[in-house]
């Protein structure tokens, strides 16, 4: 969207809006020259020398936009408003913030939001710079002069030794084929005129009797002959004179003329065939517009009832979607439910719990028996112990009285 924006911009001020920032660029360098930048703070920083599109194409956007804060400052505190030189590592946003406001502060006109010089380069940071050296020269009372330019002195010409006379269309066509030579002299022919002019007229002036010639006719040809060769006059072309470029011109704007002739015609009649071509195609479409009204309102009544009947779709959709969520959920929790009570069927109706009950009964039955059997054996074992032990203190008291009574029958 900012791209088109900014196409569009550019379509408003025309097709040269894009290269307006490199003269730009070069008026602010001359400026910064006048300024005496180069020693106030290239050399006083260590910097570089700018070149003249140094602004305008990006190179080192870090580098470009140090020099752009370093520039700027150095013009602001050239405008006599105290200003504080940025480092390298300042927050950027708040260095351009405070130049923009220096710059509205000179009376500058900011309508640009101040993330563009954030880049260093641009048209931008071209303007921003170009506008405090502006405000800096109007300080220090600059006039610009206007320039003074050189007066063109007429070179000499030279005598070229040819065996051909002097004719006009040699002497131009020998001005179109030979080659430039910037060290040969061309001659004056406006001097050379004025020099004849002169003869003459000191000629004239002399009395009659000096006029007579005596000169022999046989002697006069031959040195009319001999003479004739070097008379040839050759006018060496410069295709850096403004005289070529304005012959060129105006040959060129015959040309131009001449094929305007030509081709205006046929432009007119091109144009009237279009204009008639639209004039017929403009009464057939108001013919077509009248007779397909009806079916245009038959149409746009369709359309609307069209696009009702999608907005009582849409309607409807969005609550056949609504219902068709909750049946989903409903059906969900059934699916639910009835795998529940499926459960507790299968688990009701299942034997193997009883036969599992009933092997657990049988099987403590048999334990039962055989702790009952381990239990008689127990007691059989006890009892016999205790008997025995009873026959042996029995069999013990009857050992003990039979000796008493034998000492007894004794005594």
């Amino acid at each position: 969207m900012a791209e088109d924006n900014r196409r569009g911009d550019e379509d408003e001020r025309g097709p040269g809006a894009v290269y307006q920032m490199f003269v730009v660029m070069e008026d602010l360098l001359d400026k910064l020259k006048l300024l005496n930048y180069e020693e106030e703070v290239l050399r006083k920083n260590n910097m570089k020398t700018l070149s003249r599109h140094y602004f305008a194409l990006p190179t080192n956007p870090g580098e470009q936009f140090f020099m752009f804060t370093t520039i700027a400052s150095w013009l602001i505190n050239k405008a006599c408003r105290p200003f504080e030189q940025p480092q390298e590592y300042d927050d950027p946003n708040a260095t351009v913030s405070n130049i923009l406001t220096e710059l509205r502060t000179l009376g500058g006109q900011v309508d640009f939001p101040p993330s563009k010089l954030k880049a260093g380069y641009g048209e931008h940071v071209c303007y921003v710079l170009d506008r405090l050296a502006e405000e800096v020269l109007k300080q220090t009372q600059f006039n610009w002069n206007k320039p003074n330019y050189p007066t063109e002195e007429l070179e000499e010409s030279s005598v070229m030794e040819d065996d051909s006379e002097l004719t006009l269309n040699k002497m131009q066509e020998e001005m179109i084929e030979e080659p430039d030579d910037y060290e040969e002299h061309l001659m004056d022919l406006e001097a050379l005129k004025a020099q004849t002019n002169t003869t003459e007229t000191s000629e004239s002036s002399k009395p009659d009797e000096i006029l007579e010639s005596t000169t022999d006719a046989a002697e006069w040809n031959l040195e009319v002959e001999r003479v004739l060769p070097l008379l040839k006059v050759t006018i060496r072309t410069d295709n850096k004179d403004w005289r070529i470029h304005l012959d060129q011109m105006h040959q060129h704007k015959e040309g131009i003329e001449s094929s305007l002739k030509e081709t205006k015609g046929y432009l007119n009649r091109l144009q009237e065939e279009i204009s008639k071509t639209l004039e017929k195609v403009a009464s057939r479409e108001k013919y077509i517009n009248n007779q397909l009204e009806h079916l245009i309102h038959e149409y746009r009544t369709a359309q609307s009832q069209l696009s009702e009947a999608k907005e009582r779709y849409q309607h409807g959709s969005g609550g056949v979607t609504q219902r068709t969520r909750m049946l989903a959920e409903i059906t969900e929790e059934l699916e639910k439910v009835k795998q529940e009570m499926e459960e507790k069927g299968s688990s009701m109706t299942d034997g193997a719990p009883v036969v599992k009950i009933k092997q657990s009964l049988t099987k403590l039955k048999q334990e039962i028996i055989q702790m009952d059997i381990r239990i008689g054996v127990v007691e059989h074992t006890l009892l016999q112990a205790k008997l025995k032990e009873k026959s042996n203190m029995t069999r013990d008291m009857h050992a003990t009285m039979i000796p008493e009574a034998t000492i007894g029958g004794i005594f």
